[in-house]
């Protein structure tokens, strides 16, 4: 089920219909969090570039999900940050899709659309660093940082 992969915390509130105070329907017991992180880590770090070597070339958003996956592999990057990215990497690399990847022109829309919301709730942590270690893995020239002069 990809509920659980993807929204594990509403999963978890939703599952647990228990009492608190500032949260009905919140057990802060049953939030596991960290191990569903730690398990999409794992997911990720195993299956990505080879889901990348597959479809880049189909995709448009293969720049930002291997940026992505740079950041949410980074050990400087915030907790929160690399829940995030890894959740929606997770899903990206799930075999099993909303909208099946098979499908053309359809397939990839559910990956997409749940990557561009995570990068886009947490875009101040992806640094140009992320970006430079994407593109090269892609086989593109790293971004120039200065703008190009105005004639």
């Amino acid at each position: 089920m990809q509920l659980p992969l993807f929204f594990p915390i509403l999963w978890i509130m939703s599952k647990n219909q228990k009492k608190s105070a500032a949260y009905p329907g919140f057990d802060p017991e049953e939030v596991h969090l960290p191990a569903v992180t730690s398990r999409n880590e794992k997911k990720v770090k195993r299956n990505f570039w080879k889901k990348m070597l597959k479809v880049a070339g189909h995709i448009p958003f293969a720049e930002d999900a291997a940026s992505a996956f740079y950041c949410a592999t980074d050990g400087k990057t915030p907790w929160r940050v690399r829940s995030t990215l890894l959740a929606a990497l997770a899903y990206f690399v799930t075999p099993i899709d909303l909208i099946p990847d098979i499908i053309a022109t359809l397939g990839f829309t559910d990956d997409a659309a749940v990557l561009m919301t995570a990068i886009s709730m947490v875009s101040g942590h992806i640094k140009p660093q992320h970006t430079d270690k994407a593109r090269k893995m892609l086989g593109k020239p790293p971004l120039d940082p200065t703008p190009p002069e105005n004639s």
